[in-house]
């Protein structure tokens, strides 16, 4: 009888010590998603832009264009259309290259950032990311 409440106490603390970990996974998977989602869609960005010479006016003309077959996912909001997007407004007073703006003249999206309220486990904002 006390060598199994020797066997229940120990197995008491080892669960005592790995559950704060588990209960961080599934946010920490969603920042590991976040983070890969921004780097895909930046660097999409830019080879949109080698590609083209101005950047897109919208996400979705990166999908239209072939670079992602859908828009990707803010997985800590839950969708794909609620980015945060910096946008560059092209100079029309500077002599610029016929390909540095769109046939529009639409202003081309530059960066993106995570429409997320609140910080990550790292302490920092996920709008700053």
């Amino acid at each position: 009888m006390i060598e199994l409440i020797v066997v229940i106490a120990i197995v008491g603390i080892l669960a005592a010590i790995s559950l704060p970990r588990l209960i961080d996974k599934p946010r920490r998977a969603q920042e590991a998603v976040l983070k890969t989602n921004l780097h895909h869609l930046r660097s999409q960005l830019d080879a949109y832009y080698g590609a083209n010479g101005f950047y897109p006016a919208a996400l979705e003309d990166l999908v239209d264009e072939g670079f992602f077959r859908a828009v990707p996912k803010d997985p800590i909001v839950g969708d794909n259309e609620s980015w945060l997007i910096d946008y560059d407004e092209p100079d029309f007073d500077e002599d610029a290259a016929e390909t540095d703006h769109s046939e529009s003249g639409e202003p081309g999206i530059i960066d993106v950032h995570s429409s997320a309220p609140g910080t990550a486990l790292d302490g920092t904002l996920y709008s700053d990311w």
